[in-house]
């Protein structure tokens, strides 16, 4: 039988703490009022919570450390949840489980707003015109394969007009070389996608979520002519999953890393599995709460000021990622990272990008290996990165 625990705050009490490891449980508001915020260098401003509302659930479904900090501004009467108590909460109360998934797509679409802001100095549009932004900067990139997806689904929303001229111009030279697959939707229930082939493109419509059985897929955005990765993604992930909660356009793009299948769910089968198949809201829970976390990383990665600082942080990011355990004691990694990976993920601009790779590569913790980067000593690198972090901290 499920037993959870009511806590009582007192105004002022801390209920959460930025950085600390204590995210085995998350709350549920009861009672009172909470003001939620992090470090004076993240570009996020408070948030407060009520009754209903939930705090520090994304480090305890991803199992990373606390994201931001939460304090109680009234007295507050709360119900903690342990992570392992969660599948039998889905199980009992759906709802909660719902909410919280939707909280979280909330919370994504607005963390994409302003992770695409900070790294890119600007806000990427959500309607056609940016479909058509989209095929012309990866035909302008030598990415046909993608263009040609996305001049379709531009002429699908624009299918008169000028820049619908050009768009079909350019569909038709590349389309008889393309290996574009599925520019409309199916009734498949596994697709699969060729390397480099456009999965969906960001502003454009749809209520399908997808499952990587095998392969990799990358998620990007494109702004003001520059691609910023904001994840890729491996077999077991979930994406889309936004634009099927949501009811709204893409906020990114979806590209296929490598070949892949994916397992598509659209809201009929969605709605079915909410009530047969708890186990899969519990998985996408934790994805999403993966997703997040890495999101709130990404953004105070975006707000350091340096190219250099940037790569080094964002490679102890995907070292944190795969929560690896890192002891006292030297541990080395070979990953399947390149430096102009990093400086993609960090949505450097192209006119920086070789200064910054140069200068990463001097770091005396690296060797590039075949391409990929060898990090010598991993508990070096995290303490690098988690420098810089409060270096820029303390300077705001």
């Amino acid at each position: 039988m499920l037993q959870l625990q009511i806590v009582n705050f007192k105004r002022g009490t801390y209920m959460v703490v930025e950085g600390k490891a204590d995210s085995d449980h998350f709350y549920i508001i009861q009672k009172g009022s909470v003001q939620c915020l992090k470090s004076s260098g993240s570009g996020t401003t408070p948030v407060q919570y009520g009754p209903g509302d939930f705090v520090g659930v994304v480090p305890c479904m991803s199992g990373h450390l606390q994201i931001e900090t939460a304090i109680a501004t009234s007295d507050v009467m709360a119900i903690s949840v342990k992570k392992e108590q969660y599948p039998e909460l889905i199980a009992q109360n759906t709802p909660v489980a719902l909410k919280i998934i939707k909280t979280f797509a909330n919370r994504m679409r607005v963390m994409n707003e302003m992770l695409t802001k900070a790294t890119l100095h600007s806000v990427g549009k959500e309607d056609h015109e940016q479909i058509y932004n989209v095929a012309q900067f990866y035909e302008k990139t030598g990415r046909k394969d993608i263009a040609t997806y996305a001049y379709y689904q531009y002429l699908k929303t624009k299918p008169v007009g000028p820049k619908a001229d050009n768009a079909k111009a350019k569909f038709i030279a590349l389309k008889p070389q393309s290996h574009a697959v599925y520019f409309e939707t199916t009734a498949d229930l596994t697709r699969s996608y060729p390397k480099d082939t456009m999965i969906f493109s960001e502003s454009q419509s749809g209520a399908d979520m997808f499952i990587i059985q095998s392969g990799e897929v990358t998620i990007s955005k494109v702004v003001n002519g520059n691609e910023v990765t904001l994840a890729v993604l491996k077999k077991g992930d979930m994406f889309g999953e936004m634009a099927l909660l949501e009811n709204k356009p893409r906020s990114a793009s979806a590209i296929a890393h490598s070949d892949c299948v994916l397992m598509v769910v659209n809201r009929s089968n969605f709605n079915q599995m909410v009530t047969t198949q708890p186990q899969l809201i519990a998985k996408l829970t934790t994805t999403l709460a993966d997703r997040l976390w890495s999101m709130y990383r990404q953004l105070d990665n975006a707000n350091l000021p340096d190219p250099y600082a940037k790569m080094i942080d964002i490679l102890s990011l995907q070292i944190e990622k795969q929560k690896i355990t890192i002891g006292n004691n030297k541990q080395s990694l070979q990953t399947e990272l390149t430096p102009k990976d990093l400086a993609n993920m960090c949505g450097l601009p192209a006119q920086i990008q070789a200064k910054a790779i140069y200068d990463f590569e001097q770091n005396t913790n690296i060797k590039i290996i075949n391409g990929n980067i060898f990090i010598k000593d991993l508990l070096e690198l995290t303490k690098q990165a988690a420098f810089y972090r409060k270096q820029n901290n303390n300077g705001k």
